[in-house]
C-alpha cells in the first residue's frame, strides 16, 4: 500500500529566517539607527557637559573597546556604581556591546551588601564613581580576590571621594576604538543586565534582562506615556533602578536628551526643567513632594507641561492636585525588578479630565492596565491559577507573564521555579480587578516596605533587630509617610521590660548595620501579638503603626 503524502502548506516552504528577514530584538540598535539619523542632536546634559548621539555612540564604542582589550566578552559581569551621570549611562550600551551584562549597584547599599553582590554576580571590572569610595573600599577589602576598578571623577560629586582605581574613566575611553566593531547579540535572550533586588529572607537576589524584553520595555514606556520623539528626560529616578525603568534605551530610540541630576533636590528639578525645557521625569512620590513643598527660592518660572511617572505608594488627592494646578501631567505606573521596571499603567481616558479631582485622584491611584509589550496580567487565585472575578473585592496574587517578564533568578533555580510556576511570574502582591478591568493592589504579601522608591525587606530589619542583646522578639511594617511614602516603623520586645534601652539606641544599632534608608523611623517597645502557635500578627501591628 503506497504511503499518502500530506501536500505541502502554503507558509512552510522557503519562509524562513535568515539575515534578510531576521535580527535578534536589542535595544543597541536604538543607539546606532540615532547616532546615524540625528548625529548633531544633543544626547546627555551634565553640568557644563553636553554630549550630542555622535558623540555618545563613539563613546559607548569606546568603552566597549576597552572593556574588550580587559578581556571582557560574552557572558562577563560589569559592575557600576554611579550617580546618574553620562558614565552610567553609556555602560547601558557599552557593556552589552561586548556582550558583557551591566550590573548597575544601588549607591546606597552598605559595604557588606555591596561585596555580596560583586561575588555573587562574578563581576570581572567595577566602574565606580569616587564619592563611593568609602563603601566601595570596605567591600573589595572582604571581597577575597583582586578587582580591576576603573574610577569616574565627576567634579559636581559631594566631596571627592578617594580614587581606588588603576586609571579614571576618562582615560579608560581612550583605550577604546571610537568605531569598534560591535554585534547584535547572536540570541536576543542573551543576558543584558543583572539587577538586584531584596527578597523574603532579606538576601539579595540576581534578577536578569534579557536583549529582547529590555528592547521591548523600551518601546513599552514610549507607547504608554505617549512620548513622541525628542523628549528632554531629567534623570531624578536613580538609573540602577531597573536599569532605570529601561529609559535609557527609551531615550536612544527617540532621539531624546538625558539631563543628569546628580542629586535630586527641589531647586535642582526646577532649575532644570526651566532651563532645559524639561518634558518628562519618573520618581517615587517623593521626588513630587520635592516639587510641591519647595520654597519660593527654590523655584523657578516654567510655561509647558511636565510629564510625570510615579510608582510605588499611589500619591495622595492633595499631592495629585497639587501637581495638576503646577503644570506637572502624572502618570501611575506599576511594576516589579523582575517585569523590568514599569510594566502596568494606569492608562487614561480622556473623558475623565472632565470628573471632579477627587474622582481623578481615586481613577489615578489604581495600578492600572498591562503595558502595550506585556502579554499577560492577571489577578489570580495563588492556590486554583484562576483568576478572580472583577468586582474590585475579591482579592488574588498579581501575575504577569510574557516577553518583559525576566529570565529568572542568577544561580537559583528554586526560587525561579517558584516564582514562574503555572506558566506566570508570581508578584507577591495582592490585588483586586475591578469592572473595567483595572487592577488595584491591596497589600504585599512578602511585607515588603517602599521607602522613596526603594524596596526595604521587613525580615532583612527584623535580623538586625535580633541581634540586639536587650531584644527578644521584633517585627517590622510599614508605616505611612508624607516624604518617603512609607518608612519601616520597629515593634520591639524586650528581654527584660525595665531594661535602659531608647528607640534612638534600637535606631543607632541599625543605622550601624544596615543601610540608612533600611532603618527604622519610629521604634515602639511592648509585648508583640501572636497566634497561639507563636506566630506574630503584622496585621494588628499594621493597625498600631498608624496611630504611631
Amino acid at each position: 500500500m503506497c504511503a499518502t503524502r500530506t501536500p505541502a502548506r502554503p507558509f512552510d516552504t522557503h519562509l524562513d529566517k535568515n539575515p534578510a528577514n531576521y535580527a535578534p530584538l536589542s535595544p543597541l540598535s536604538f543607539l546606532e539607527r540615532t547616532a546615524a539619523v540625528y548625529p548633531d542632536h544633543c544626547s546627555v546634559i551634565h553640568g557644563g557637559r553636553r554630549f550630542t548621539w555622535a558623540e555618545t555612540y563613539a563613546r559607548c564604542r569606546r568603552l566597549a573597546g576597552a572593556l574588550a582589550r580587559r578581556g571582557v566578552g560574552s557572558g562577563d559581569t560589569v559592575a557600576v556604581m554611579a550617580s546618574n551621570t553620562p558614565e552610567l549611562y553609556e555602560a547601558h550600551f557599552g557593556v552589552p556591546m561586548t556582550g558583557a551584562v551591566l550590573n548597575a549597584l544601588n549607591v546606597r547599599l552598605d559595604a557588606q551588601t555591596l561585596a555580596y553582590c560583586l561575588d555573587y554576580g562574578e563581576a570581572k571590572v567595577l566602574i565606580t564613581d569616587t564619592e563611593f569610595s568609602d563603601p566601595v573600599k570596605a567591600a573589595l577589602g572582604t571581597l577575597g580576590r583582586t578587582l580591576p576598578v576603573i574610577d569616574i571623577v565627576d567634579p559636581q560629586a559631594a566631596g571627592g571621594g578617594e580614587r581606588l582605581g588603576e586609571t579614571d574613566y576618562e582615560a579608560f575611553l581612550e583605550e577604546g576604538e571610537a568605531d569598534f566593531a560591535w554585534s547584535l547579540p547572536a540570541d536576543e535572550w542573551q543576558a543584558i543586565s543583572l539587577n538586584y533586588t531584596s527578597g523574603t529572607t532579606g538576601r539579595p537576589k540576581g534578577v536578569v534582562y534579557h536583549h529582547r524584553g529590555a528592547y521591548l520595555n523600551a518601546l513599552g514606556n514610549a507607547i504608554g506615556w505617549q512620548m513622541g520623539h525628542h523628549p528632554v528626560y531629567l534623570w531624578t529616578l536613580p538609573m540602577f533602578h531597573c536599569n532605570g525603568w529601561c529609559f535609557p534605551w527609551t531615550l536612544a530610540a527617540l532621539a531624546g536628551t538625558s539631563v543628569c541630576l546628580r542629586k535630586v533636590d527641589a531647586a535642582n528639578m526646577y532649575q532644570a526643567i526651566a532651563e532645559h525645557r524639561v518634558s518628562h521625569f519618573c520618581g517615587a512620590p517623593i521626588v513630587l513632594n520635592f516639587i510641591i513643598n519647595a520654597t519660593e527660592e527654590e523655584r523657578r518660572a516654567f510655561d509647558h507641561t511636565v510629564h510625570v511617572m510615579t510608582a510605588a505608594a499611589p500619591p495622595p488627592a492633595s499631592t495629585l492636585e497639587a501637581m495638576q494646578r503646577m503644570g506637572f501631567h502624572v502618570t501611575h505606573v506599576y511594576g516589579l525588578t523582575e517585569t523590568y521596571g514599569p510594566a502596568v499603567i494606569c492608562a487614561w481616558h480622556e473623558e475623565w479630565n472632565d470628573l471632579p479631582i477627587a474622582e481623578q485622584t481615586r481613577l489615578k491611584s489604581r495600578q492600572g492596565v498591562a503595558y502595550p509589550v506585556l502579554e499577560g496580567l492577571a489577578v489570580m487565585d495563588a492556590d486554583t491559577m484562576t483568576a478572580v472575578p472583577a468586582d474590585a473585592e475579591t482579592m488574588g496574587e498579581v501575575m504577569f507573564r510574557g516577553n518583559i517578564v525576566a529570565k529568572g533568578y542568577l544561580k537559583d533555580a528554586d526560587a525561579t521555579g517558584e516564582a514562574f510556576a503555572g506558566g506566570w511570574f508570581h508578584s507577591g502582591d495582592l490585588g483586586v480587578v475591578h469592572p473595567d478591568g483595572y487592577i488595584q493592589l491591596r497589600d504585599r504579601a512578602k511585607d515588603i516596605i517602599i521607602s522613596g522608591g526603594e524596596n526595604i525587606s521587613s525580615i532583612e530589619v527584623e535580623g538586625v533587630l535580633h541581634d540586639h542583646p536587650a531584644v527578644l522578639a521584633a517585627a517590622v511594617v510599614a508605616k505611612a509617610d508624607e516624604k518617603w511614602g512609607e518608612t519601616p516603623c520597629a515593634f520591639v520586645e524586650l528581654k527584660d521590660p525595665a531594661a535602659d534601652v531608647s528607640a534612638d539606641d534600637i535606631i543607632a544599632f541599625c543605622r550601624d548595620r544596615l543601610a540608612h534608608y533600611k532603618c527604622p523611623r519610629h521604634v515602639v517597645f511592648g509585648a508583640l501579638p501572636k497566634t497561639s502557635t507563636g506566630k506574630i500578627q503584622k496585621f494588628k501591628l499594621r493597625e498600631k503603626a498608624k496611630a504611631v
